[in-house]
């Protein structure tokens, strides 16, 4: 492609992903609200908050394909999370229609499912049980996803992100870790496959343990090729297993649904 868009470029995920997606276009424009460093050879730098619909505009004009990793990453109170991750994909596939930009990868996260219990196994056919606002939050744009799928055609795959960081940190990650590399090569798959659609897709490596099921996006064709278990010898004798009741061993969403709603 000629462009591509990846969106919260000074995070974690966006800062991984730049150099690892470079391949996909002649250039890749980088967006955030935070620095994003100095542009690189095929590199631009657009300065963007999502909450501004002219500015997202302008923003994806021009763009082939979309990586949108950008919005609040966690719980926050809600005027935050509305500005970025529902006012902000509103504008995001408004952006999209106008501009006839139509794959999109949208991270999406675990938290929206993260009721589900540790002992069940789910597909993307559940029904979505968020653990917070955030988890909301992404609810609400895996069905922005939806619907400009079936209305206007703009094909969008939703990754339900685990814990994608450069090893597990503790228990609850060795069934949720997502290696970069990993993630990235789920990208290349969504951007390779001539047809799309609309699926939801679970991130995570191919660990030995796990709470979710991939078996309905077979057709895709990603093999994820990381383990978790490669540290579970380190985490066993680093870190503290948590009690049985806790929430980080009973809920997939861990912690997240300990956590009370955040007051503005």
């Amino acid at each position: 492609m000629k462009r591509l868009l990846i969106t919260g470029a000074a995070g974690n995920l966006g800062a991984q992903m730049r150099t690892r997606l470079a391949h996909l276009a002649d250039t890749v424009r980088l967006s955030d609200r935070g620095d994003m460093g100095q542009a690189g050879p095929n590199e631009e730098t657009v300065p963007c908050d999502l909450g501004d619909r002219q500015a997202v505009e302008d923003l994806v004009k021009g763009c082939d394909g979309i990586v949108h990793f950008g919005g609040q990453a966690n719980e926050a109170p809600w005027s935050t999370i509305r500005n970025a991750n529902l006012d902000g994909v509103y504008n995001l596939y408004e952006a999209c229609r106008l501009h006839g930009c139509n794959r999109v990868v949208f991270a999406s996260s675990n938290h929206a499912t993260g009721y589900y219990k540790q002992d069940e196994v789910i597909d993307n056919s559940v029904y979505p049980r968020p653990d917070g606002l955030y988890g909301v939050s992404k609810v609400f744009g895996e069905m922005m996803a939806s619907l400009y799928h079936d209305k206007f055609g703009i094909e969008t795959a939703s990754i339900r992100i685990g814990s994608s960081f450069p090893e597990p940190r503790n228990h609850r990650m060795l069934y949720t870790w997502l290696s970069y590399d990993d993630l990235a090569r789920l990208i290349e798959r969504i951007f390779d496959v001539p047809k799309l659609g609309c699926p939801v897709i679970y991130g995570a490596s191919a660990n030995d343990q796990t709470f979710w099921d991939n078996s309905r996006i077979a057709w895709l064709g990603w093999r994820p090729q990381d383990n978790s278990a490669a540290w579970k010898e380190k985490l066993d004798a680093e870190v503290e297993k948590p009690a049985a009741d806790a929430p980080d061993v009973v809920y997939q969403g861990g912690m997240f649904t300990a956590d009370g709603i955040h007051q503005e």
